[in-house]
């Protein structure tokens, strides 16, 4: 499972000139069964993105096809972690550690 921190690098006018795109994109990404979760930062200086996936250069992938990292909007801080612990609601989303 990844967390990705998407942090503003350019003014909001520009973010939001690419707005309905990047939601076309995080639309693509749901029906594709990646993103299970996602939202603005408060303040808005960016967004947070709960993803699932097992390989890492495949999420940078999908990270560069955003259109907020693919105009420069945005920076990406991806970080993966091992979902051990989840509500009940997030049960298939398990994992074990490994060995």
């Amino acid at each position: 499972m990844f967390v990705l921190e998407l942090t503003y690098t350019a003014p909001v006018e520009r973010v939001d000139a690419l707005l309905s795109d990047h939601v076309a994109w995080l639309d693509a990404q749901y029906a594709a069964g990646v993103f299970i979760a996602s939202g603005r930062k408060n303040p808005r200086d960016g967004g947070m993105i709960l993803a699932l996936g097992d390989d890492r250069a495949r999420i940078e992938e999908i990270v560069a096809a955003d259109p907020f990292s693919a105009e420069g909007v945005c920076a990406y801080r991806i970080t993966e972690f091992i979902a051990t612990k989840t509500s009940e609601e997030l049960a298939p989303y398990r994992q074990q550690l490994p060995g």
